[in-house]
């Protein structure tokens, strides 16, 4: 198990990184709302990295962390991609070309996503209807959203990136979620294992379907981690 913090704009000094760190924590995700370091899910769509966010970007680099920029704004994400020295991850985001008037910028849009493709990044999708249809509201039919609107998402990254190198999945359905708000073809997280014939009927080989439910990760990870 490899410990993601998600939201450290409660950090109090430098120095508990290296406690975090001794504890086991290894990838740090700097937003989740946005403000201290950057803009997030719910910070004005200008606001970019502060002069302390960016501070926090070199100190994350120098003591080993992978960065994840899930969360982030569009502006504050291609900052930090271009910023960060080390490896870079997005765990859990959906595109946004395949959204229809979505509230926020949660999600990426295909400029951010090939920066993520440039660094050799990953980024794993989430099984959230609302975060697949736009306007999904708890209750309605289940049939509305279906796996293959998150294989959609999948191939959209692999489209952008010309191979099945940088999709992977983030799930999330530890983040407040999951059954009834979760795809008509899922009870529960096991279920994502259905995804594989849906990525098969869309033409994806054995080996491109190893990478995006387990490969990417692990790659990443072996780089990432000393």
């Amino acid at each position: 198990m490899v410990l993601l913090l998600e939201g450290a704009e409660g950090l109090r000094k430098e120095d508990d990184l290296d406690e975090y760190y001794d504890r086991g924590l290894r990838i740090v995700g700097p937003v989740w709302e946005g403000g201290r370091w950057c803009g997030g899910t719910y910070s004005p769509d200008s606001m970019r990295f502060t002069p302390e966010g960016k501070r926090f970007l070199e100190i994350l680099s120098s003591k080993g962390f992978i960065l994840d920029v899930a969360h982030m704004n569009t502006f504050s994400a291609d900052e930090a991609l271009d910023l960060y020295e080390g490896t870079v991850i997005a765990s859990h985001c959906n595109c946004r070309r395949l959204l229809k008037s979505p509230e926020n910028q949660r999600h990426f849009d295909d400029e951010t996503i090939r920066k993520l493709i440039d660094r050799d990044g990953v980024m794993g999708v989430i099984p959230f209807n609302n975060f697949l249809d736009t306007d999904w509201k708890n209750g309605m039919p289940r049939n509305r959203v279906t796996l293959d609107l998150l294989a959609q998402h999948i191939d959209h990254i692999c489209q952008l990136a010309g191979n099945a190198d940088h999709a992977a999945i983030g799930s999330d359905l530890d983040g407040g979620f999951g059954y009834p708000n979760i795809p008509e073809e899922m009870n529960d997280i096991q279920d994502l294992q259905k995804l594989e014939q849906i990525l098969q009927r869309k033409g994806y080989t054995p080996q491109d379907i190893m990478k995006i439910f387990n490969g990417n990760w692990i790659r990443v990870l072996e780089r990432g981690l000393p």
